[in-house]
């Protein structure tokens, strides 16, 4: 038995309910045992007749009943499983989650916490049978027959010796075939999101290659793991048919002889094999676990090693109006790879902060750690003097209007593409923030206007980055003040929670601070020109941080900070913006 699942709450209560339910399942094999040998003896009354269909129907409805309610416990142990996973993920931060260990974390949860079924439902509740049913018949034996409740003492012990015997090498085939099951779903997702890069480099047959003979790998070590199990079955049904046979045959010996009364003998004949029976289904049981006890390990392993999150108390609201962003000393781990090192950098009111640099060097980082999306691995983010990890969340994303590289646009009209955060906006704000992010144009002229459904309708890169520099004036501009005031924090929260763009909500002045990642990514001249142009207008007298990768976009800042290598520091030489 695991301790560690024996530790888990549900389980614990599971337990409690199998051991009594356990105990019931003996007094009612003795029961049926009994009555049934009282019967086939010759006494054919009426309550002799009652008593076995009892015993007999009261053993059925207990079967029934204790399968419904290990389905049920085990559902529950499951949903719990899989909620200490995904706190346990959450708590490490995004970073960890990372390639090829997604993939794996995405196979326990699934594949691995459902191979628990063999073990929860079927294998912990024989192991309380196998102490109870077999203990119960061997004192009725004693009661009955001493000699052949030594018999059955001493052979009893060579069922779960034999099953010991092969299960040990069941289950580290089985570890085996675990990890080759992890290996391979954490390579087919790695896969899967870099197949765009895979083609491109002509190297898709390659991965195509790797994958078929993982899965062929996998699959051998499946069909070994089944061998030895049907092997194993076939020891214990040999063991415990040998066994019965060595009692059967002197109780037969002696009935002959007078030496022991019939009823006694089909007591005896009757018990036997159900003193044995739980011990041969737990060996068929315990190969039929060992999937889920094998991803048990590593889901203890991640649960295990998982940070404790500290204690809180509750969180603060931010100061009315942006008083300034400090960064002191900030380090932010993906892994094993540091994105940020030592960052210290202050924004002041009113201050437009250029982060410029190479690729991979951090900048988009900032941006999530002032957005929450990153915790810092050490160091502080400071608003206003007051660390952001002590401020509400949703509070401080109302505060902010956040145009992401690469915006999503929603299946929906465009209208409600701007509208995003704050759907109760009126259609004349909705078009006075096209008009600022120069987009009114290209949206009069598609087939239904600002009704025009996206899902049906595809945009190029310039049309979807004016659409969501749209959404982001109508969030941070003198138009998303009223509207974002009327969505509220909760709204904010919502569209800030990912890649979708923009975070919406607000006070009745807009938005306190400007988060721009590269909005002219990927444009053509003359829409660069556009978005440039509505960034340096929703920017004017504002609190800004831009990250920028055109040399056109720091026409907007006030300074320029280089973020190299993680760090950040004055810009002194040339601009680094690839």
């Amino acid at each position: 038995m695991d301790r560690r699942l024996l530790r888990l709450g549900p389980v614990r209560q599971y337990a409690m309910v199998l051991a009594g339910s356990a105990v019931l399942a003996a007094i009612l094999v003795v029961g049926q045992a009994v009555s049934l040998a009282t019967l086939l003896a010759g006494s054919f009354s009426t309550g002799v007749v009652a008593t076995c269909l009892t015993f007999v129907a009261l053993r059925g409805v207990h079967g029934a009943v204790a399968a419904a309610a290990a389905g049920r416990a085990t559902a529950k142990v499951k949903a719990h499983l899989r909620a200490e996973l995904l706190d346990a993920a959450t708590a490490r931060g995004p970073g960890w989650l990372a390639g090829q260990r997604a993939g794996e974390l995405a196979t326990l949860a699934g594949r691995g916490v459902d191979g628990l079924d063999g073990y929860l439902a079927a294998y912990l509740p024989q192991v309380f049978l196998a102490v109870t049913v077999p203990l119960g018949a061997l004192g009725w034996l004693a009661f009955t027959d001493l000699s052949s409740a030594i018999v059955v003492g001493v052979t009893l012990p060579l069922i779960p010796v034999f099953g010991a015997l092969v299960g040990w090498q069941t289950g580290a085939r089985t570890k085996h075939q675990w990890h080759l099951l992890q290996r391979l779903g954490g390579h087919f997702l790695d896969t899967v999101i870099g197949l765009p890069t895979l083609r491109t480099f002509g190297a898709e047959k390659a991965q195509v290659r790797r994958v078929r003979a993982m899965a062929d790998a996998y699959r051998v070590a499946t069909m070994r793991t089944l061998r030895l199990a049907f092997l194993s079955a076939l020891v214990l049904e040999l063991v415990a048919t040998v066994s019965v046979a060595l009692v059967a045959v002197p109780v037969g010996l002696r009935l002959l002889d007078g030496k022991l009364t019939l009823t006694a003998a089909l007591v005896v004949l009757l018990l036997a094999p159900e003193a044995y029976l739980p011990l041969r289904a737990l060996g068929t049981k315990f190969h039929a676990s060992q999937e889920g006890l094998a991803a048990a390990t590593e889901i203890f392993k991640v649960l295990e090693s998982a940070p404790v999150p500290p204690v809180r108390t509750a969180p603060r609201l931010p100061a009315p109006g942006f008083t300034g962003l400090a960064f002191d000393r900030v380090e932010v781990r993906y892994g094993d790879v540091v994105a940020l090192r030592d960052l210290t950098l202050d924004v002041a009111p009113g201050d437009r902060v250029a982060l410029v640099g190479p690729s991979g060097g951090g900048k988009s980082t900032i941006l999530a750690l002032v957005l929450g999306f990153v915790t810092p691995s050490a160091g502080r983010v400071l608003v206003g003097g007051v660390d952001l990890a002590d401020l509400d969340l949703t509070a401080w994303r109302a505060r902010l209007a956040w145009m992401p590289q690469r915006p999503h646009l929603f299946a929906g009209t465009v209208a409600d593409n701007i509208r995003l955060g704050a759907p109760a906006t009126p259609h004349d704000q909705v078009v006075e923030a096209a008009v600022a992010a120069d987009a009114d144009a290209f949206i009069r002229a598609l087939p239904d206007g600002y009704d025009t459904d996206l899902a049906r309708h595809g945009l190029s890169s310039g049309q979807r980055q004016r659409l969501a520099m749209a959404r982001t004036w109508l969030r941070g501009g003198a138009a998303g003040g009223a509207a974002g005031g009327a969505a509220g924090g909760a709204a904010g929260g919502a569209a800030g929670g990912g890649a979708a763009g923009g975070v919406s909500g607000g006070a009745s002045g807009g938005a306190d601070l400007l988060l721009l990642d590269e909005p002219t990514a990927r444009l053509d001249p003359a829409s660069e020109s556009a978005v440039i142009a509505a960034a340096a207008r929703l920017a004017a007298d504002r609190t800004a941080l831009l990250v920028a990768h055109r040399p056109a976009m720091l026409s907007v800042a006030t300074r320029v900070v280089e973020i190299k290598d993680g760090v950040a520091a004055p810009l002194t030489g040339a601009v680094v913006l690839a």
